[in-house]
């Protein structure tokens, strides 16, 4: 099984994640923040990348959720990063386009090791969901590609609802998550270099 215990503990933030890869036979997810709009992202993206995903996170939230976002984004981004070892026998890539009532968000991403986003949900920049920061959601994103040495597209096609655009990223990000993910025992190592 493709599996990953990562912890990071800061003066400002102290996170565990366990992570099982999807295709593995995941558990139901146990997600545990201080920030509860991230907790219900997370419990998305375990459900739709079917994944089993563990998170025990504490952090400096009197001040703001950014560091608690922020490295929660890091270790989970690491957890995949070790889950996924050489990366021999993957799909390396996946996309999806997710609607959700009037919202479009499409999502594509490579895990061919090299880090990069292209963010490209613009309604919700400076945007609020209750007491969460929308700004906060690019920098979940950042943390996540840099430790996950994953390339990672995301773009919004249609819709303006907040709630629906930030909500269809993570089960976008997720489902196309998966099925970069997913064994592909024929491509062997997925790039012509023969190392990722």
């Amino acid at each position: 099984m493709r599996t990953a215990r990562v912890a990071r503990k800061t003066k400002e933030t102290d996170i565990t994640v366990d992570l099982v890869l999807p295709d593995d036979a995941p558990a139901p997810p146990s997600i545990n923040t201080p920030v509860p709009f991230l907790s219900h992202m997370l419990e998305a993206v375990a459900k739709h990348g079917a994944m089993a995903l563990s998170v025990e996170a504490t952090g400096d939230v009197h001040i703001d959720g950014h560091h608690t976002v922020e490295d929660v984004g890091l270790v989970l981004g690491s957890a995949i990063d070790e889950a996924l070892g050489d990366r021999v026998g993957i799909h390396r890539f996946g996309h999806f386009s997710l609607a959700m009532d009037e919202t479009l968000v499409d999502c594509a991403l490579d895990l061919g090791g090299r880090p990069y986003l292209v963010f490209d949900l613009p309604v919700i920049s400076g945007r609020w969901l209750g007491t969460f920061d929308c700004d906060l959601v690019k920098e979940f994103f950042q943390a996540l590609v840099v430790q996950s040495r994953m390339n990672l597209h995301l773009h919004l096609r249609a819709g303006g609802n907040v709630h629906h655009v930030v909500e269809a990223s993570f089960k976008a990000f997720a489902r196309a998550l998966r099925m970069a993910c997913a064994a592909d025992p024929a491509m062997g190592i997925p790039s012509t270099k023969g190392k990722i």
